[in-house]
């Protein structure tokens, strides 16, 4: 159906592939941390949401483009590592990290973490690179068929699994936080930490092929 092959194959592939630590999960962890259980479901939200762009530019070869053009995925590379970057040096120099708890949090920082989320996985180009290259593998078009459907449902069902192993982090890294927040210094070691955190992924990314 849609093209699709070997599509346990695919399943098994895409759980074993979330499973690897990478960006992302450093990220959930880092602002769950940091921050609190609700910002890092804000954060897993917003990864998730960043997914499915890629999904979708993807099965519209947007990022056949991208891959063919090595200016484009220089800049845009660029900007995510100068994003990251950036959310890195606003937590190491705030002087006095708040103590978020979940229940802290309002609804407009929650957005705030979400569009954080959002844009340090669009910014990515090697997230558009591999749903590219790995997406297709598991597609059969013939000769002027519609690829579409089954990017979207490929990417979807990955994007679903991440997003569920995703979770799984902000629950572990909630529980650790909840041990560890009786401690103002600790929070703030950790708010610091984060900081850090997202300036070596920054660092990575920008010095990446």
């Amino acid at each position: 159906m849609f093209g699709i092959h070997d599509f346990g194959i695919f399943l098994a592939a895409s759980i074993l592939l979330n499973l690897m630590p990478g960006t992302d999960t450093f990220y959930i962890l880092g602002r769950t941390l940091s921050q609190g259980g609700s910002a890092g479901t804000a954060s897993v939200l917003g990864i998730a949401s960043g997914a499915l762009v890629h999904t979708l530019a993807a099965a519209l070869g947007l990022s056949a483009l991208l891959a063919a053009s090595a200016t484009a995925f220089l800049a845009i590379k660029l900007a995510g590592a100068g994003y990251l970057i950036y959310l890195g040096a606003r937590m190491l120099l705030r002087r006095q990290p708040p103590l978020l708890l979940a229940a802290d949090f309002a609804s407009a920082k929650l957005f705030e973490v979400y569009r954080q989320g959002l844009l340090t996985n669009v910014l990515n180009p090697k997230v558009a690179l591999f749903f590219l290259a790995f997406l297709p593998q598991f597609l059969c078009v013939e000769d002027g068929g519609n690829a579409y459907p089954g990017f979207a449902v490929l990417g979807l069902c990955f994007v679903f699994t991440s997003t569920i192993w995703c979770f799984c982090l902000v629950w572990f890294a909630s529980g650790l936080r909840r041990w560890l927040s009786s401690d103002e210094k600790v929070v703030r070691f950790l708010h610091r930490a984060t900081g850090v955190i997202f300036i070596c992924l920054g660092l990575r990314l920008a010095a990446g092929r």
